[in-house]
């Protein structure tokens, strides 16, 4: 399929966009507005309320937990089928089979991995979480406290608004901020028209330039917009970073689905290696299939 490559301009001040955008050809001859397309990309929080939509729902879950060592075997797990229980306004989750393999516990029943923990605050709710808001408009604006809490925060937004910039995180910069100038020049960015799930999509393609992998923190980031409502029916992503104080190598994958009027995650990959001075390295991977 032959390609067209433009150039998109976003002409108010507080975000101007001015980076080659290659499109396949069939793309270029609907007309395509890439100006519109950038915008609604930056400016997305159907991905966001798609997590936030799981709160307000009974569902089933089967989660799988593995945690690896330096050699690639598994050195503790967690599997476990889950159903969320919603009445009153109020969520928690029930623990329906669980298997656990290793150290994944310690003695009083505790995480012994970050990573894990980290999960656990994510999808579980252990104890009733009541009267939650539905609002995502300034929803990741809004840090918890306490360690956990900033770790919560930072994670929503490279899960939740991937390409923006990360807050609080030391050395990293606008490392994150793929639309913005200084950073936008190191990858090709691309749009192009595809099934997903039966779903006829618009899909957002971003890579390092050849010479700028090093320099780049997404090594992927593709999404897949559903053509009718732009909401965002899948999406792939793949980051690293190195400094003298951390390093990770992540890859994530989500898939959503429309039940009733709503969009709601299906199935959700985490793949991470990753090390902070202090701790231990850990080298974990978990998958979460969904069913409403």
């Amino acid at each position: 399929m032959h390609s067209s490559v433009c150039t998109a301009q976003q002409y108010d001040t507080a975000s101007t966009f001015k980076v080659p955008i290659e499109l396949d050809s069939f793309t270029v001859h609907t007309g395509f507005d890439v100006n519109a397309f950038i915008r609604r990309v930056r400016n997305d929080t159907t991905f966001y309320k798609a997590f936030k939509n799981m709160r307000f729902v009974p569902y089933d879950a089967v989660n799988d937990i593995r945690v690896l060592d330096k050699e690639g075997s598994v050195a503790a797990s967690l599997h476990s089928k889950t159903h969320q229980n919603y009445k009153d306004r109020c969520r928690n989750t029930q623990v329906l089979e669980q298997s656990v393999t290793g150290d994944f516990f310690d003695r009083h029943g505790d995480y012994n991995y970050y990573t894990a923990e980290l999960f656990a605050y994510l999808f579980f709710a252990k104890d009733p979480v009541c009267n939650e808001s539905d609002v995502v408009a300034g929803a990741m604006d809004t840090k918890a406290g306490g360690k956990m809490g900033k770790s919560k925060y930072q994670l929503q937004q490279l899960i939740f608004n991937p390409g923006s910039r990360v807050n609080g995180v030391p050395f990293m910069g606008d490392r994150a901020s793929v639309f913005d100038e200084g950073e936008a020049e190191k990858y090709d960015f691309k749009i192009t028209q595809e099934q997903c799930g039966g779903e006829s999509c618009f899909v957002f393609r971003i890579k390092p330039k050849a010479g700028e992998e090093r320099h780049a923190l997404y090594n992927e980031l593709t999404t897949w917009f559903r053509k009718g409502d732009y909401s965002i029916v899948a999406r792939d992503y793949s980051l690293s970073y190195s400094n003298l104080l951390y390093d990770f190598d992540v890859r994530m994958k989500v898939r959503t689905q429309q039940v009733g009027t709503k969009l709601y995650p299906t199935h959700i990959e985490y793949d991470g290696n990753w090390h902070v001075v202090t701790k231990k390295r850990e080298r974990v991977r978990f998958s979460v299939d969904v069913t409403y």
